[in-house]
């Protein structure tokens, strides 16, 4: 545990991602998360007890069984803890130490599904106390404060698909007005049930009955939408300077709503353009600076057509597009969190994990890992209901 005794520091303007956990398709680690990406294979394999009659196979890239037992009984408790650990020991090695003021912003949107379920179905509603308490989504807050000492703001926010940025830029907020010295920023999302995959399916966005390669092809012909996944990840945020390494710095960002469906995107994408304006505006950039657009790419039809218009219109197809979700699924929540990860592990190996293309492309389209040469990256997560974020990341200072 890192000593959270107060310390005197020296602060930026800027938001410095100090650590790094993550626990996704591929393992447990941010390693594992690394390691899958490079390999340019989807961490999905086929699941049973999918389908309408939970009689079929489906494509999920589920987060397997791991992490300390002690914390949690379901793999959701688990997850969330874990990550967090893991970050907090990566910025500690890092330099990183507590400020005075520790917040913890977590980004959950459905929390702990199978054992809701479970409570529901399993158990008709009855439970001890102490294993209804898990459920709630203060629990896994309270439990990771307490183990760390930690007395700052702490929340959850949710945001649909842009739920893991809107945590960040939730974080950033707080650092920028004062509220908190550091925040922990976790990401969750562990619902690639066969109840929600349905739905999912029904909706005309997820695929199931194919491998996520063929099925899902942001800014590439002939894809159906998006595989899903699970995952969960966590950040170490500061303004802090006596970090010795750095992953990558957040500029700043920004949010808007489209206020037109409650799924469909709005067609004329105003708001999704408004959002990328207002990040750029933000951290004093143009379109010309942003070297790398790292995609919400669901592959879904609407998806590709507002980010490619986007491209097209406000940065003339300038950045190098990447998107992620072929490879980790689409961990809903949870999934910007993952591929703010992926960037940010890219700035410090110098490599751009790219998805390979396996279709015609767009000409910007990155085809697999490949060197970083250096620049901005603008992150891009579109949410149902309207929910539009983008983020600024660049290298470390």
């Amino acid at each position: 545990m890192p000593d959270v005794s107060a310390r005197t520091v020296t602060h930026q303007d800027h938001m410095t991602v100090a650590g790094i956990g993550a626990v996704t398709g591929y393992g447990w680690g941010r390693a594992a998360l690394w390691q899958g990406l490079l390999s340019g294979k989807s961490a999905a394999t086929l699941q049973p007890g999918y389908g309408p009659g939970r009689d079929r196979q489906a494509w999920v890239a589920l987060v397997p069984d791991g992490g300390d037992p002690a914390i949690s009984r379901s793999r959701y408790g688990r997850a969330v803890h874990e990550v967090a650990r893991e970050a907090i020991d990566d910025a500690t090695a890092r330099g990183w130490r507590p400020g005075r003021t520790v917040g913890l912003v977590h980004a959950i949107v459905l929390g702990d599904v199978v054992n809701w379920r479970d409570f529901y179905l399993v158990d008709r509603g009855h439970r001890r106390s102490r294993d209804y308490l898990p459920l709630l989504p203060s629990t896994p807050i309270s439990m990771l404060m307490q183990e760390f000492g930690f007395h700052g703001p702490s929340m959850n926010v949710s945001a649909a698909c842009s739920t893991a940025s809107v945590g960040l830029l939730t974080a950033k907020l707080w650092l920028d007005a004062g509220l908190a010295d550091d925040v922990i920023c976790v990401a969750s999302d562990m619902s690639a049930t066969p109840d929600m995959l349905e739905h999912f399916v029904q909706l005309g966005a997820a695929v199931s009955d194919a491998e996520p390669m063929d099925a899902c092809r942001p800014f590439q012909r002939g894809s159906r939408g998006f595989s899903m996944g699970e995952a969960a990840t966590a950040f170490v945020l500061t303004k802090a300077e006596a970090v010795d390494r750095p992953y990558a710095t957040v500029l700043g960002g920004a949010m808007t709503n489209d206020a037109y469906h409650v799924v469909s995107v709005e067609p004329d994408h105003t708001q999704i353009f408004d959002c990328a304006r207002r990040a750029l505006d933000q951290t004093g950039l143009t379109p010309a600076d942003i070297a790398y657009f790292n995609a919400h790419g669901t592959g879904t039809r609407q998806c590709s057509a507002a980010e490619c218009d986007l491209m097209a219109r406000m940065f003339d197809d300038g950045p190098q597009i990447y998107a992620l979700k072929p490879l980790t699924g689409h961990s809903q929540g949870a999934a910007a969190g993952v591929e703010i990860a992926a960037a940010a592990l890219g700035y410090e190996h110098r490599v751009v994990p790219a998805a390979p293309i396996v279709a015609q492309a767009h000409p910007r389209l990155m085809d697999g890992p490949q060197p970083f040469r250096g620049g901005y990256t603008l992150k891009a997560a579109l949410g149902m209901g309207g929910h539009n974020s983008m983020l600024v990341l660049g290298e470390p200072h």
